[in-house]
């Protein structure tokens, strides 16, 4: 007998059927609106407090390179390429990718082949032995009549947007540890060049106390103290080789580099060079607290996972209704090989099926109200990042803000302590003041100048901490589709 396949009118029929039920389906739960925050109209600590402007931060250029180092730009290219944690937060931005691509595979229907070969003994109308061969295809699909796959979908494009936000976050974060770091080891060359002239300034103090009290004019205890003082200055240089150690050993790891191999050579003595450093800080323009929405790579994290956790809710929901799955197969069943694709041999069969959970003991009423937990407490975290956000820019705003006024008192109080070490000295060669005199005066000078040069390193660390709580000139525009903030965050990488 002939199996002849189906009418075309029953095949479009049925299509038909199938494409208007799922193009009629709603996506069951909630639509994503963005949680809505009270932003202040501006900063409480923005003010006109940096006269000097060498270079302005903005989004058109590597934030790094306002701070004119050549080192630190040579250093920042190797930290893209190679640091690990970037490289970690690079793959699994391209997990994300997937995972959104895995769920865009539930809107089309599955299709399988199959071959066999079977060799059986059958007892209808006596005993009987023989073969069969077969062929064929096989199709299933489940028309999205819910919405569950569109809303998954929904979740995995928010996640790998968030995923891509993540990977800038963790970029944006090394960039600004390397720079501090890089900066201040910087300081720390400054400090040693200071102990350097300090310790060549104590000895020959020393030479002088010596030569006063072999002509009887200075007492023992003078040279001791001198001594004691040039001993106490020498230890304190030697101390801050530690500290350099520990911030080219970390500068090494930031830059994917092990420590063994890795030196950092030393900045030319120069007394001018902390004014210089000073002088080029670049500005950090704020802008409105509104904008930290869009500028910080953190912030669009946390807003797409509220996204993300938005729309698993309708995935959740979803579970509620009936699933519907068409499927259809059509191939050649056989006892002979020669026979196999004749027409007699030829086998279909179509089908749809409606399926629907009765009773699961609440497990999809528990599935959607962990649903919704997680909603809310991804708006909570949401909304307490971009808090975090506005205190971090208030914290650095203010801090600049102080020690761009506190350098100034600081450099008042090098040039008085430096005089005052000039008097001192000349009042000793003179036989008008005790040598307690000069050391008091001496170690005074080195406070100050020694705090002065501190003061810029702090500066220069507050100004980096800005640019990242301003986000680095990254915008979430860049999110704006998923393959954009991969091209995106290829070209960052590249630069």
């Amino acid at each position: 007998m002939n199996f002849s396949p189906p009418s075309r009118n029953l095949s479009g029929a049925i299509l038909a059927a199938a494409v208007a039920l799922a193009l009629a389906g709603c996506a069951v739960g909630p639509d994503y609106v963005r949680p809505t925050m009270d932003v202040p109209a501006h900063y409480k600590e923005s003010g006109p407090w940096k006269q000097a402007e060498p270079k302005q931060i903005d989004s058109n250029h590597n934030w790094w390179e306002a701070y004119g180092d050549a080192t630190l730009n040579t250093l920042m290219q190797q930290a893209n390429q190679a640091n690990q944690n970037i490289a970690q937060a690079g793959a699994q931005y391209r997990q994300a990718r997937a995972a959104a691509d895995a769920a865009r595979a539930g809107f089309w229907p599955t299709i399988g082949a199959s071959a066999g070969t079977g060799r059986a003994r059958t007892n209808t109308n006596g005993l009987n032995l023989g073969d069969s061969y077969t062929v064929g295809l096989q199709g299933s699909w489940e028309p999205d009549v819910w919405g569950s796959v569109r809303r998954s979908v929904e979740a995995g494009d928010a996640g790998t947007q968030a995923s891509a936000a993540n990977l800038a976050a963790a970029r944006l974060s090394i960039q600004a540890t390397l720079a501090q770091d890089y900066l201040q080891l910087r300081v720390t060359d400054l400090l040693k060049d200071l102990y350097a002239r300090t310790t060549a300034a104590y000895a020959r103090s020393l030479k002088l106390t010596q030569s006063q009290y072999a002509v009887g004019v200075a007492l023992r205890s003078d040279v001791a103290l001198a001594e004691s003082q040039l001993k106490t200055a020498e230890a304190q240089a030697i101390d801050l080789q530690a500290q350099r150690s520990q911030l080219e050993h970390a500068i090494a790891i930031l830059t994917g580099q092990a420590p063994a191999g890795f030196t950092l050579a030393a900045t030319a003595a120069d007394p001018q060079m902390a004014a210089k450093m000073q002088a080029s800080l670049p500005a950090i323009p704020a802008g409105l607290p509104s904008d930290l929405l869009e500028r910080r790579p953190d912030i669009a994290n946390a807003e797409r996972n509220v996204a993300v956790a938005n729309a698993n809710i309708g995935v959740a929901k979803a579970a509620y209704f009936p699933a519907l799955t068409l499927s259809a197969s059509g191939g050649f069943n056989s006892a002979s090989l020669a026979q196999w694709f004749d027409t007699p041999s030829r086998v279909w069969s179509l089908g749809a099926a409606l399926a629907e959970t009765i009773f699961d003991g609440g497990l999809r009423r528990a599935h959607t109200a962990q649903a919704v937990a997680v909603y809310d407490a991804a708006v909570a975290q949401y909304k307490q990042t971009v808090l975090g956000g506005f205190q971090e820019v208030e914290d650095n705003l203010a801090t600049l803000n102080v020690l761009d006024q506190e350098s100034v008192a600081q450099g008042q109080a090098v040039k008085a302590s430096q005089l005052a070490e000039q008097l001192a000295l000349s009042q000793y060669r003179a036989g008008t003041a005790t040598y307690l005199t000069v050391v008091t005066a001496q170690t005074l000078a080195l406070s100050n100048e020694r705090t002065l040069v501190q003061l810029v390193g702090r500066q220069l660390v507050a100004s980096v901490a800005l640019v990242k709580a301003v986000g680095g000139g990254w915008d979430a525009s860049q999110l704006s589709q998923p393959d954009n903030a991969a091209q995106a965050n290829n070209n960052n990488t590249a630069n």
